[in-house]
């Protein structure tokens, strides 16, 4: 028997606590996973609550060092006063450690006959030994304390005074009530996920206290005894789960302020206030399960699941807001100076695209146009990657804590939205289990691929209102509210035009590829839908395109628009690339990664051969099912066309035809890099993991659920994506940061920076973004027209001048330099409009201060870390 069903407690299956609780009678016995080993336990079992006042646990895994100060310690504070506290017992669980901590916990046990000592013979998490310790207490009160003593064992004192009040039944130590004081702070990135994930447990799961972990609480015993009773976690989150078990009796707690020091070595990671929220969210997928009420239920008796399903949504957000985090922790710990380590120069250029569109917005000037890049001709901003349905309502965030702010907000919530938004879908439309939704909705937002485009591209990582354009596509198909859903579809379409016009491109693909694979395979369901789904998008062109015909006339005939865009080689997918695993999956290596993509914000496929053994399982498996049939097609042609024009066939020199060879000519999709339809399979790949998953669930054999959810495991463990590795970034002189460069500048006139910023070097970018972006710059980094034909390349069309410059930096090298190309020099900068020419410290910098004195027929002068070439003649007129 377990100490759990010894007990006259409610069992952990009551459906809801009792007003009151019940006494223990008897003491718990010996069990499998938490036994006594001292022989004064276990021959003391004629002891009853009113022999002993207060009852200590004290939970302890691979405390051998930390623990004998502990308990004497807690000894030397009761035996001072001895009158007060009666009978005490002191328990220790020992949580199946690897050390000596039970040697060292048995020998303080054989010194002191009230000191307990129960082991268990594996390591079960903190909630399971704390649930063993106060289950084998008698005391009319409980407190549990950490083994390391962070919180000193004087304040029992204060809890216990508050304890004595008629109305209390708990007081548990605070560290965030404002009289609090913390001796020894922990790192503070450390410190500040703390208080962040103790936020969201509070609003996940307990409204009302601030600070559900600390690990000093004492309990009224009886109170204490039948809530751990009831309990059915083994981790951190017992807590919560206990304290909402006091909060649901209507049990009353207080928060008492504690005095606190940060220990070394300690237990709790960051991450752990994850696995809180993880644990929380299982045993409320478990608890609405077992509290589904039948569809033909009232109304009234419907409104607890409605409740509980909310707030399980609640969880399930919160739960990928902390997995997002803990991706980007590296970059929210140095806002400063973090600079995500495989971004290129693409964080550069966002954050100058969030900066650019505040400044616009704030001065009420064109936010698709922009003359602070590519001076003078300056920048069609429509025709770029801004995502104005972002950063303009982010353009607060922007002008009050800048533009790096913005970005990291960008990819963490975005990212977090966009599996929130799959895992919506995925449960409204898919699969009934909530878990199933949940890790499809996971594999569709953190596949590899998107986690690639997460070191630079927000506009392919934020996609969740893709999952809202599906959804509403497929109430379409229903023929419920036509005029209504393509009112609505049309208006998410436009927003989503904002974001990213290329996603939404891809998922139209997608759906189209559904559609056609899904109606050859039921023509009745294709006659039912096709009616109303084609009113409805009429509906939703109506709508949309007003909406969106002006900015898209700007960004394809307005100024510096482009026709197409030059990609370079190397665009297309590897057949290995979907077999092989991601820089950032936690079984690759950018050795393996990187020799298969155009560069590691580009690995749109790598999805890892487990992955696709999984997937291959599962339609083989659910091949009845059309709807498992659908996808299978969809992601083998999203694969295919993924290819390129010529399909390669590994480890030969031999290569067909592919279906990009005649899709890639047409209009929009020529500017398409077409190894980015791989990323079509991502939700596809997330929909028959749901399946099976769901599948699973149901089944009655639970050694056959249990291997396949093993196998499931196993198969999305190597493509588990790591944290992004974050690089300093280079400090902005002193020119710039000082306003020195205003002295040097005339109206309309820009920075020519050696060499000119471009897709490789774009440092300048982040010049003007973390400044007052009021001084232009000649090149950068955006996408601009070329040549006679106005092909989209990266960056402004090259020049002598700037081609030479390059050239040097690149080799160190300096050519010979002679009236034609001075005067070639002069001509260029006159185009720029170039009032100053800036070389800032970086390679090879003697060799660039070589050829550009040697075009301009002058030295340079240091100014602000930098040197300077003033271009304006002597006496000229100052702004």
């Amino acid at each position: 028997m377990s100490p759990q069903s010894q007990s006259k407690s409610p069992s952990p299956s009551s459906a809801q606590p009792p007003a009151e609780p019940e006494p223990k009678p008897s003491p718990p016995g010996t069990t499998d996973d938490a036994r006594t080993t001292d022989d004064a336990r276990t021959t003391d079992d004629a002891r009853t609550t009113s022999d002993v006042g207060l009852s200590i646990v004290v939970p302890a895994y691979n405390e051998e060092h930390r623990l004998r100060p502990t308990l004497d310690a807690i000894r030397a504070h009761l035996d001072a006063d001895p009158e007060r506290w009666g009978g005490w017992e002191l328990i220790v669980v020992d949580d199946g450690s690897t050390d000596e901590t039970a040697r060292v916990a048995r020998e303080a046990a054989a010194e002191e006959p009230r000191i307990h000592v129960i082991t268990s013979p594996r390591n079960r998490g903190k909630g399971h030994a704390v649930r063993s310790g106060v289950l084998a207490s008698y005391g009319r009160r409980v407190l549990l304390t950490d083994a390391d003593l962070a919180t000193p064992i004087e304040e029992l004192d204060h809890l216990d005074k508050l304890l004595a009040a008629d109305d209390v039944c708990a007081a548990i130590g605070s560290r965030a009530h404002p009289d609090s004081r913390i001796d020894v702070h922990q790192w503070r990135g450390r410190e500040w996920l703390g208080r962040a994930g103790n936020r969201l447990i509070r609003l996940a799961a307990v409204p009302g206290i601030h600070d559900t972990q600390c690990g000093f609480k004492l309990f009224d015993g009886d109170r204490a005894r039948t809530a751990f009773a009831a309990s059915q976690l083994d981790g951190w989150a017992i807590d919560v789960e206990i304290l909402r078990h006091f909060q649901r009796a209507g049990w009353p707690v207080v928060e008492a302020p504690v005095n606190w020091s940060h220990r070394s070595g300690s237990k709790v990671r960051p991450l752990d206030y994850g696995r809180v929220l993880g644990e929380l969210l299982r045993l409320r997928l478990r608890t609405a399960r077992a509290t589904r009420v039948p569809a033909q239920a009232t109304t009234g008796a419907e409104t607890a699941p409605r409740a509980a399903a909310r707030r399980t949504h609640l969880l399930v957000g919160l739960l990928f807001c902390v997995a997002s985090f803990v991706l980007y922790q590296n970059l929210w710990q140095d806002l400063d100076r973090g600079y995500l380590a495989d971004a290129g120069q693409d964080q550069n250029q966002w954050e100058w695209f969030f900066a650019v569109t505040a400044d616009n917005v704030t001065n009420l000037r064109n936010p698709l146009f922009t003359t602070l890049q590519g001076h003078p001709d300056g920048v069609n901003l429509m025709a770029n990657t801004v995502m104005l349905g972002l950063s303009v309502p982010l353009a607060p965030v922007t002008l009050l804590l800048g533009p790096t702010v913005t970005w990291a907000i960008v990819l963490t919530f975005g990212l977090a939205a966009t599996a929130f938004a799959w895992y919506w879908l995925l449960a409204r439309w898919t699969v009934a289990h909530r878990g199933a939704a949940v890790l499809g909705a996971a594999v569709a937002a953190f596949a590899p691929p998107m986690i690639s485009h997460g070191n630079a591209h927000p506009n392919f990582l934020v996609l969740f209102m893709i999952p809202v354009i599906l959804d509403r596509a497929l109430r379409l198909c229903e023929g419920r509210a036509v005029v209504r859903d393509g009112v609505l579809l049309g208006l998410f379409a436009a927003y989503q035009i904002f974001l990213g016009e290329e996603p939404l491109l891809l998922a139209a693909m997608g759906m189209l590829l559904f559609a056609g694979c899904y109606a050859l395979l039921d023509r009745d369901a294709a006659r039912r839908c096709w009616r109303p789904l084609l009113q409805g998008l009429g509906w939703a062109l109506a709508v949309c395109l007003p909406l969106v015909a002006f900015p898209l006339g700007w960004q394809f005939f307005g100024p510096q628009s482009y026709s197409d865009v030059m990609h370079g080689a190397n665009t297309f997918n590897s057949p290995r690339a979907f077999v092989e695993f991601a820089g950032r999956s936690l079984f690759g290596t950018d050795a393996t990664a990187d020799p298969l993509a155009m560069n590691r914000t580009e690995q749109n496929a790598f999805y890892g051969w487990p992955l696709l053994v999984l997937a291959l399982v599962v339609v083989v498996q659910l091949w009845r099912r059309t709807l498992v049939r659908a996808l299978a097609l969809t992601a083998a042609g999203a694969a295919l066309l993924s290819f390129g024009k010529d399909v390669h066939v590994p480890f030969t020199d031999l290569s067909f035809p592919g279906p990009w060879a005649l899709l890639g000519k047409a209009p929009l999709f020529e500017a398409v890099i077409e190894s980015r339809t791989a990323l079509i399979c991502a939700p596809l790949f997330g929909m028959l993991v749901a399946l099976a998953v769901d599948r699973l669930s149901d089944a009655s054999a639970r050694s056959f659920r249990t291997a396949g959810l093993v196998a499931v495991a196993a198969a999305l463990l190597p493509v588990v994506p790591t944290p992004y590795p974050v690089r300093e970034r280079a400090e902005v002189p002193a020119f710039i940061t000082e306003g020195l460069y205003r002295t040097y500048l005339g109206p309309g006139e820009s920075l020519a920076i050696v060499p000119l910023p471009n897709p490789g070097s774009a440092d300048a970018l982040y010049w003007q973004s973390s400044t007052e972006l009021d001084f232009p710059i000649a090149g950068g980094y955006f996408n601009g027209p070329w040549g006679p034909d106005d092909v989209g390349i990266y960056g402004v069309a090259p020049t002598h001048t700037s081609a030479l410059l390059d050239d040097v930096r690149g080799s160190g090298d300096v050519p010979d330099i002679g009236p034609a190309e001075r005067e070639q020099a002069r001509v260029d900068l006159a185009s720029w409009k170039a009032g100053v020419v800036v070389l800032p410290p970086q390679d090879n910098e003697e060799a660039l201060q070589t050829a550009v004195e040697r075009l301009l027929g002058r030295p340079g002068q240091w100014v602000g870390g930098v040197l300077v070439w003033d271009l304006d003649p002597p006496g000229a007129p100052r702004p």
